[in-house]
């Protein structure tokens, strides 16, 4: 059984900088995809970051590349998202996903595990 739980949410002037991590319990982790998603209200869950396995791959989506950043740290079972030049557009409950297989995906369905979310919120 996994468990993930996300940290480091919070509320953020507009330009300003969070970081989320996400810890991760359970053998799976250190062969397993990780990604972060977000969910504004009524709005679908979309796919912000993704870093494969080992962490030699990264993928982002098109609204936060080059603002944000995704690693993760296998010997601390951790992964992190660290957001730069917050828009308000980035408010959002933002929710770390885990994928049984090496690569990422950009699609919710692949993803077996999810944490309970972390609320950001940006003020203009």
């Amino acid at each position: 059984q996994v468990q993930l739980v996300e940290s480091g949410g919070g509320l953020v002037r507009t330009g300003g900088s969070l970081r989320l991590s996400c810890a991760a319990s359970g053998r799976t982790f250190s062969n397993s995809a990780m990604a972060w998603f977000r969910q504004a209200p009524g709005m679908e869950r979309d796919f912000v970051a993704g870093v494969s396995w080992n962490g030699n791959a990264t993928f982002y989506g098109d609204s936060v590349k080059g603002r944000f950043t995704i690693s993760r740290d296998n010997a601390k079972n951790a992964v992190y998202l660290h957001m730069s030049s917050l828009r308000p557009e980035d408010t959002a409950v933002y929710y770390c996903a885990l994928r049984l297989g090496r690569g990422v995906a950009i699609t919710t369905s692949p993803y077996s595990y999810w944490g309970q979310g972390t609320q950001v919120t940006v003020s203009p």
